[in-house]
């Protein structure tokens, strides 16, 4: 199994070296590439003003994050939820720059950057010489940008990993990953069934260890009666 995550975070401001702090991070969990419906959400109080440039672009305000918990409360759950999985970020500088700082002062180890993945460097490899924003990018690959005036981590994190499964080749946008929500997956396990037992109760041999989605089980069994000499049927038999 392979664990992957889309991390995106806003900021009071474009430099930590002059003391700006994160204010909300969002992480989206993939497996084996696609989404699972589990994700890592928090807002965050930085005990400071943002910019006022920063604010125009995320629209969180001191008054709406003072009552959030502070990043050193959520510093423990954060490094047990990322564990040793991957790390997809675009522009992995900024992001991990901020994350370093807020782990330095919990005093604890900072990220290690060989489990991150640059999606900004991937992109410029790629589209040589073209603007790579994620904007740009979600534009080039028709990821549906509706909802973005203001920027989020959480909806940011789930637009790049739409725009990472296009940049590897892995998966196509058409497979709708932005539509993963606070209590609903991909593929939820009450709309699949094993097909061990489809083999089991066909008498046929298991060739594979896997679910299929039961409406389609369905119509293959529909079909399977239309096919004059079935191969289907002549195993069966």
């Amino acid at each position: 199994m392979t664990r992957e995550l889309v991390l995106d975070t806003e900021t009071t401001g474009l430099d930590h070296e002059d003391g700006h702090r994160i204010i909300e991070i969002g992480i989206v969990e993939l497996e084996n590439y696609l989404p699972t419906g589990n994700y890592f959400h928090y807002y965050l109080n930085p005990e400071r003003d943002s910019d006022k440039k920063a604010q125009e672009i995320h629209g969180l305000s001191r008054q709406f994050l003072k009552d959030k918990p502070k990043f050193s409360e959520i510093a423990d759950e954060f490094i047990n939820y990322i564990s040793d999985s991957k790390i997809i970020i675009h522009n992995a500088s900024f992001d991990v720059g901020f994350l370093n700082a807020e782990l330095a002062r919990c005093n604890m180890k900072e990220l290690n950057y060989d489990k991150i993945i640059d999606t900004l460097v991937l992109a410029k490899q790629k589209f040589i010489g073209q603007s790579v924003s994620l904007d740009s990018l979600c534009k080039k690959y028709n990821i549906d940008l509706t909802g973005r005036e203001m920027h989020g981590a959480i909806k940011d994190a789930k637009l790049l990993a739409s725009v990472y499964l296009e940049l590897i080749g892995g998966r196509q946008s058409k497979l709708n990953f932005e539509i993963i929500t606070d209590k609903i997956s991909y593929a939820e396990e009450d709309h699949l069934f094993n097909v061990d037992e489809y083999y089991k109760n066909m008498s046929l041999k298991k060739v594979n260890h896997l679910n299929i989605n039961e409406e389609d089980y369905k119509l293959h069994l529909k079909t399977i009666q239309t096919i004059k000499n079935s191969i289907w049927q002549k195993i069966n038999n």
